[in-house]
């Protein structure tokens, strides 16, 4: 019998919709009848491809006995931290407070009015290694919340002051230099692992944003050793096993050092990030694996992510059949009956071994150089390159037959958002016009799907359902910079015009006039006991780092002085953060790198598709320069940094500008790049 979710769009919620347990999604419904009945409130946060969370609901919230305690003691919310981030930052927070440590499946008990007094992540089915059982949790909460309801009221107020507390703090603004950026840098080189890439130890997160400001460093400096910390990673990971060495894409982080053993889920926003990244370095080094990378990652988004109406899914489960990981990995006699006299080549540069390199089986990852094995088997490199070819589309299409990982296929704005950018920029930078046609009809969609009358954004859609939930602020500024790199990429100004009607909603319903930045929530956003301002950026950048960035862009398009200034002092308002822990602050470190670079303003004007206007451009797009901003058309009204600026004797016409004041207008292409950067 299903209970409440089953009619809930998230597929996360439509998992427990047949647990015994009497769930309720978060609304005023549970909360009256926490009040009403006089109950505590049992919040349990997760998402649905998280394994844990899958372990958690087999193991408890699916046992009818587990589930009588919880129906009888409690009120019963579940909640889709990727549907209601701010619910998952509040009580995350309140998490780590309380224990030290955060994750997924997220377990809080509240008062009726929402106060946390009492919280953990996994909890077993029997007392292991230290942890109680989740019956004995509820059976302590439970007693205590008859017997010492004094106690935890006192409790649940001292702690929702502290996270009151913490979600005000403001920083001393600070004035922006070059130096903070030099003491991130070398605070990352202390953390970077220099046999195996990456920064930190395992569990080991792949860190675009921290890639990207590096590979953003290097270009200013020419510092050999920055790109080479970001190049021995992006490296290291794209041979792994955590990339996908037959579909393409990128799962969730690695369980080990060497980037072998994943945590199995695919999500949509790393691999956004992710392939922003590879493209980047690949128009910073042109090595060709870095291109190859970015096409099969955004390859995969295509076949295996992507809604017919253009939407972008949220991610692939890292469970098949009840197993972590079965969909991916391989026994040795399995690639030797499918590839036959190949299948030794095969296995040598992908490391199979009879023994199999994880609990007996094979994850595929990549060995040695290809000009290795191809002296080891007397073999052209380019032979070589094309069997292995032939072996991974022979394997993709056996394993395709096998049990699919579950699927979750509600569309995000805020990710949406992150890989709109990705696909518009490798489409005008691989010279992939089919990306570019991927990339606007994700534009269409969200505008046509997301966007209110009064262009106020949802959060959240899936078929069937439609889409819900008030957006927020990474919505906003994810999908701004998206629709900034779309213009870049087409120079259609629709795209533009979209992203500046964002930016002014960020400032009319977002801005924190009091202590600087961005609450996450707007202003006529549902009441919460806080309303949060997560500064540091987490899985996906801040978004008030993503909204300074659009800012500063537009303002650079636009002419409005006002942008720049806002999202500057939202940039100093963190003072020495980002440089001493530039690793959780890496996207504002790339603001920052904005802010201080004094960035060069280009109007092209000529007609986008004509021969003369694209040699202009191909010299701009020809080297990486990240602050570059760039504006091309005919001259209009509606693109401030095209007005009033005409063509030269009928040719398409570079004007080279820093704060809308520009040099001699020119037409040549070797002339433009000595004005450039």
């Amino acid at each position: 019998m299903a209970n409440r979710l089953a009619v809930e769009a998230s597929p996360y919620l439509q998992q427990h919709a047949h647990n015994p347990v009497d769930w309720y999604p978060w609304g005023d419904e549970a909360f009256a009848l926490a009040k009403q009945e006089d109950k505590p409130i049992l919040l349990s946060v997760g998402y649905a491809a998280c394994h844990w969370c899958h372990v958690m609901a087999h193991e408890s919230f699916e046992d009818p006995v587990t589930a009588s305690m919880m129906n009888e003691g409690f009120i019963n919310i579940k909640v889709d931290r990727e549907e209601r981030p701010d619910v998952d930052s509040i009580y995350m927070s309140a998490v780590v407070a309380l224990t030290g440590q955060g994750g997924w499946p997220m377990t809080v008990i509240l008062t009726p009015d929402g106060a946390p007094f009492f919280g953990g992540t996994y909890f077993p089915p029997s007392p292991r290694h230290g942890m109680p059982s989740f019956r004995q949790v509820l059976e302590s909460v439970s007693s205590a919340w008859q017997t010492r309801r004094a106690d935890i009221v006192e409790s649940a107020e001292q702690i929702t002051g502290q996270l009151n507390q913490m979600a005000v703090a403001g920083v001393s603004e600070t004035a922006l230099d070059m130096a903070s950026l030099d003491e991130a840098s070398a605070n990352i080189q202390r953390q970077f692992d220099s046999v195996w890439g990456g920064f930190g130890n395992a569990p080991k997160f792949p860190q675009a944003m921290t890639i990207e400001f590096l590979l953003r460093y290097h270009v200013k400096h020419g510092d050999a050793s920055v790109l080479q910390m970001a190049e021995r990673s992006l490296t290291m990971m794209a041979s792994g096993g955590l990339y996908d060495q037959l579909g393409g894409g990128f799962a969730r982080y690695s369980t080990d050092d060497k980037w072998l053993v994943p945590h199995f889920e695919k999500m949509l926003y790393d691999n956004a990030l992710l392939s922003a990244a590879y493209l980047h370095a690949w128009r910073v080094t042109k090595r060709p694996l870095y291109r190859r990378i970015v096409e099969e990652t955004l390859d995969w988004v295509i076949v295996e992510m992507r809604h017919e109406q253009g939407g972008f899914y949220s991610s692939l489960d890292a469970d098949s059949e009840g197993v972590e990981g079965k969909f991916y990995v391989w026994q040795a006699d399995e690639i030797s009956q499918a590839l036959g006299e190949d299948a030794p080549l095969f296995m040598n540069y992908f490391g199979v071994t009879l023994q199999g390199n994880w609990e007996g089986q094979n994850i595929l990852h990549v060995t040695q150089d290809i000009k290795d094995v191809a002296d080891k088997f007397g073999m052209a490199v380019d032979d070589v390159r094309a069997r292995l070819g032939q072996g991974r589309g022979k394997l993709y299409a056996l394993r395709a037959r096998r049990p699919w990982p579950g699927l979750d296929t509600k569309v995000l704005t805020a990710w949406n958002g992150l890989m709109l950018k990705s696909f518009a920029e490798a489409g005008r930078d691989l010279g992939r016009p089919d990306y570019l046609e991927v990339a606007e009809a994700n534009a269409t969609f969200l505008y046509t799907q997301m966007r209110r009358e009064n262009g106020r954004l949802y959060r959240s859609w899936k078929e069937g359902h439609g889409a819900k939930f008030n957006a927020y602020l990474e919505d906003y500024a994810y999908l701004a910079e998206g629709l900034l790199a779309l213009y870049q990429s087409t120079f259609d100004s629709r795209w533009y015009l979209w992203s500046k009607e964002l930016a002014d909603l960020i400032l009319a319903h977002f801005q924190d006039p009091a202590e600087g930045g961005f609450f996450d929530t707007s202003d006529d956003h549902e009441s919460l006991i806080l309303r949060p301002k997560d500064m540091q950026d987490n899985a996906t950048p801040s978004g008030g780092a993503a909204a300074a960035t659009a800012l500063m862009t537009l303002s650079l398009i636009s002419g409005d002085r006002t942008y720049w200034d806002i999202a500057v002092a939202s940039v100093s308002a963190l003072g020495e953060l980002p440089a001493k822990y530039p690793t959780g602050f890496a996207h504002w470190l790339c603001a920052s790198d904005l802010a201080l670079s004094d960035p060069p303003e280009v109007a092209i004007v000529g007609r986008p598709e004509a021969a003369d206007t694209q040699q202009l451009l191909d010299v701009i797009y020809r080297q990486y320069r990240p602050n570059l901003v760039v504006a091309a058309g005919l001259e209009e009204a509606r693109v401030p940094l095209l007005s009033g600026r005409p063509q030269i004797d009928a040719q398409a016409t570079a004007y080279v500008c820093r704060k809308f004041v520009c040099q001699t207008p020119v037409s040549d292409p070797s002339t433009l790049e000595g004005l450039l950067p």
